[in-house]
């Protein structure tokens, strides 16, 4: 078996996971990273249905809870970034200094996203007055037009989305879907009558998170994000971080609740019941392709890529069985079952190819068809389709009820990366080793391995999380949007809490 696999060149996951992880995106053909710009993959047609049914996931989700779909210019104005960066830079030293930021002026200090944007000087041969930017995200450009929309409490709550390409200058490793230069992105920004609706819309939001990652079979961690890791914009920000293989996280989606910080900098203000021009309370969720990526890391096998069946782009692949002087058409019969499956839904693909079964089965097994389905004579005698699971198992289903045993299985293996992604997240996550102080001196009673994630009770200063942080190596993702159900001891102080702290290693 390991030789075969040696032969068809594909590292394994389980040993050399960081050279698994670009193979297969190639060979899966879901990006091509030969364009001759670093960090900006080309989307092939097998990647791009993928990440397409991801945004139809998400759209619906959108539709549901009633926000409306924009699309805002790709470039911003560089006077907007200085207002934009104004605002970051007196956020971030009014936090800094423990004030009220109102009671700070603006100064001129680079902050946000100035050194990561792409720059448009120039216009055919004439140097433009302002220059202008290709957006990173689109704070900038949407709450420039909020005070234009907003005039009064009945235009409120608005609910906004768009799915676009954002661009940051990437100055480390790049890695497909991981970690780009042009990212497809989407953002959600909402704005509110007060800081209670606002709170409430970040509730809504994590519940999408949760029916999102429910059909993508993906384990995160949601975890409010510490102060010194939270955007200097925000009043808080909560990271979602999907579990990858290796036991690092990554993160896919992150909201942020901006209070009115962001309404004061772009006057954005409404007519309140009263007949007050009243702030608006802002919110932001925001995910990217990153969630392919991690797709991919966590459900692709020594073998290939697994898609969850609801982003496969070809739920069922039909294999028939293709000889000369054969006295039933096999490749007829193929036909008859896939319009039979596309006609309640089902995404479905004929393999009609004249190639060997083998290698018919390993271009499937490397895309991660959920299920295929070979059809021949003697299938066809016994009215069966034989059905080979991606997630392993086979088994014959009868012709006659043949949809409805496909979309059985399909449940199935749905249920199967589930279940796999939960078991990971079990072994994964684990307790950290206790401290203890000597002679105030701190020292780990333990280690820390390679692959897991660490949880701990923690209510202590930043001081001690900073001693956590060098003594193992690890990084805080924040306290977990689920806290213990009883009290336990901190981690650090002894003083009794419910706050659930995790760590750990993050691409």
């Amino acid at each position: 078996m390991g030789q075969r696999k040696a032969k068809r060149g594909i590292p394994s996951k389980s040993e050399n996971f960081n050279e698994w992880y670009p193979f297969i995106v190639e060979a899966a053909e879901l990006v091509d990273k030969r364009y001759p710009i670093k960090g900006m993959d080309v989307w092939r047609p097998y990647g791009w249905k993928t990440m397409k049914l991801i945004d139809a996931l998400t759209h619906a989700e959108m539709e549901r809870t009633n926000h409306e779909e924009v699309n805002f210019p790709l470039l911003i104005p560089e006077n907007l970034l200085e207002k934009e960066n104004a605002l970051v830079a007196r956020l971030k030293r009014a936090r800094e200094e423990g004030v009220d930021p109102d009671d700070l002026r603006d100064e001129e200090e680079e902050g946000g996203f100035k050194k990561e944007v792409y720059w448009v000087k120039h216009a055919g041969d004439n140097d433009l007055d302002i220059p202008m930017f290709l957006r990173p995200t689109s704070e900038t450009a949407m709450y420039t037009m909020f005070p234009l929309w907003i005039r009064s409490h009945k235009d409120l709550p608005l609910k906004l989305y768009q799915m676009v390409n954002t661009f940051r200058y990437e100055t480390k490793q790049t890695r497909s879907f991981i970690r780009v230069r042009e990212i497809h992105f989407f953002e959600a920004h909402t704005a509110h009558a007060d800081e209670a609706d606002a709170s409430r819309q970040i509730a809504e939001d994590l519940e999408i998170v949760d029916r999102l990652m429910h059909d993508l079979c993906l384990p995160i961690i949601k975890a409010k994000r510490p102060v010194w890791d939270t955007f200097p914009g925000a009043w808080y920000t909560i990271g979602i971080d999907a579990v990858m293989p290796n036991g690092r996280t990554l993160q896919v989606a992150s909201c942020h609740h901006y209070r009115d910080q962001w309404a004061k900098a772009f006057d954005v203000t409404y007519e309140n019941l009263e007949a007050k021009q009243t702030h608006c309370h802002q919110t932001t969720y925001g995910m990217s392709e990153r969630l392919l990526g991690a797709v991919v890391g966590m459900h692709g096998d020594e073998n290939g890529l697994i898609m969850p069946p609801k982003i496969a782009p070809f739920q069922v692949v039909i294999c028939p069985m293709i000889r000369k002087n054969l006295e039933v058409d096999t490749v007829a019969v193929a036909h008859e079952v896939a319009e039979q499956l596309k006609a309640r839904g089902l995404r479905v693909k004929v393999d009609d190819r004249d190639l060997h079964p083998g290698q018919k089965y390993y271009d499937w097994e490397i895309k991660g068809v959920p299920l295929r389905l070979d059809i021949g004579p003697r299938d066809i005698a016994q009215g069966t389709a034989f059905a080979a699971r991606r997630t392993g198992g086979k088994e014959p289903l009868p012709m006659d009820n043949i949809v409805e045993e496909c979309y059985r299985v399909l449940d199935e293996i749905s249920d199967e990366l589930r279940s796999r992604a939960s078991q990971h997240m079990d072994d994964v996550v684990q307790p950290l080793p206790s401290f203890v102080e000597k002679d105030g001196q701190w020292s780990m009673d333990g280690e820390v391995r390679d692959g897991h994630i660490y949880e701990l009770a923690f209510d202590g200063s930043d001081a001690h999380a900073e001693v956590i942080e060098r003594t193992t190596g690890l990084s805080f993702l924040g306290d977990a949007t689920d806290p213990y159900d009883s009290e336990r001891p901190c981690h650090m102080t002894g003083e009794p809490t419910t706050r659930r702290v995790l760590l750990a290693k993050s691409y």
